[in-house]
């Protein structure tokens, strides 16, 4: 977090309109400031890129690239940027693809400005941030699957490490940021990491944010 302490944010979204309206909401919070615009994806890598922000504000609908093929790019070119998406599309399988691309969170845009605001601040915790009405429909998924996608309780099945690694990574945190928050190296951390899937039985990091929602990590 740069700026004084403030959180820095990049805005990304065609529209100049909802740009101008989001850097003013933002710039009047103490705690955060609008570092960059872009109008489109691949300006929006290259402004992630050099300016390095605490977070993202990615549309997913853009010119020249959409917002998905960004935001892996933005995850490689910015590993500490946090990318909360946002956009018109109240949509599971959007949400699913942008979570296991690497966002951090996904608001659509017809939610109130406080919830803009207190996603880009739960993000910066480290929590994974979903528009309620999405929040629930995976839920539903969740508890009306035949086929579970792990144990409900990974106590006795996970070492204290593993437990404790996934947590994080569930939350969004890179395996860099967990490494220091660990004081773990990074190749511990995969390895954590691996182990941890594996014996949950989940293949994917969407599969993982699920399986946190279960659990109630995310509400932690």
């Amino acid at each position: 977090m740069t700026n004084e302490g403030r959180i820095t944010v990049l805005l990304a979204d065609d529209h100049a309109v909802m740009r101008s309206g989001l850097r003013l909401l933002i710039d009047n919070q103490p705690d955060m400031r609008v570092i960059g615009e872009a109008g489109d994806g691949l300006q929006a890598i290259d402004q992630a890129a050099a300016l390095q922000p605490d977070v993202v504000l990615l549309d997913l609908t853009m010119p020249r690239l959409d917002g998905l093929a960004s935001l892996k790019q933005i995850r490689e070119r910015a590993p500490q940027t946090r990318v909360l998406i946002l956009t018109m599309h109240v949509d599971e399988q959007y949400l699913r693809d942008a979570i296991s691309r690497g966002a951090s969170g996904y608001v659509v845009k017809q939610a109130a400005d406080q919830e803009v605001l207190s996603a880009i601040r739960a993000v910066m915790r480290g929590e994974v941030y979903v528009h309620p009405s999405l929040t629930k429909a995976l839920l539903g998924d969740l508890l009306g699957d035949a086929s579970p996608i792990g144990p409900r309780e990974p106590i006795g099945l996970l070492s204290e490490r593993e437990l404790h690694v996934i947590r994080q990574v569930a939350r969004g945190h890179t395996n860099q940021e967990v490494a220091e928050k660990l004081s773990l190296s990074v190749k511990t951390v995969e390895t954590y990491r691996a182990r941890a899937m594996e014996k949950l039985g989940l293949t994917s990091r969407a599969a993982l944010v699920r399986y946190a929602m279960e659990q109630g990590w995310l509400n932690e």
